[in-house]
């Protein structure tokens, strides 16, 4: 998910329920999260119905594993600022290098829901 907020250049999922699956680039200790979609004033259409609004994040220690160690539950709100951090709820002492993403529902959007940005955030393990 690069950077890019142009309205559309998303990665876009079909429905309001998907997930993303992300491997970092060494093990972390994850202390944040920041999810990022365009403000509603960049919108065509004057409403970013397609955000994700109720989101969960998970620490994996492989990509096969089933559910992962549920780090916290969210809600993007689609009202406050397009780049938005999450601090991670549920403390424990697992360092991990994949992280993934839940999306339960999006702001109204029938067809597919768009994630501009995701990040995660955390001190290196040693």
């Amino acid at each position: 998910v690069q950077p890019d907020m142009y309205p559309g250049n998303c990665w876009a999922f079909k429905g309001s329920q998907g997930y993303l699956v992300v491997r970092l680039s060494m093990k972390i200790y994850p202390t944040a999260f920041t999810l990022e979609h365009i403000p509603k004033t960049l919108s065509p259409t004057g409403n970013i119905t397609s955000a994700p609004r109720n989101f969960a994040v998970y620490g994996l220690d492989d990509e096969y594993q089933e559910e992962g160690k549920l780090l916290g539950e969210y809600v993007y709100d689609q009202e406050g600022e397009p780049l938005q951090m999450f601090p991670v709820m549920e403390k424990n002492e697992d360092a991990f290098q994949i992280v993934e993403l839940r999306i339960f529902s999006n702001w109204g959007h029938a067809e597919y829901t768009c994630l501009y940005r995701f990040r995660v955030h955390g001190k290196p393990a040693e």
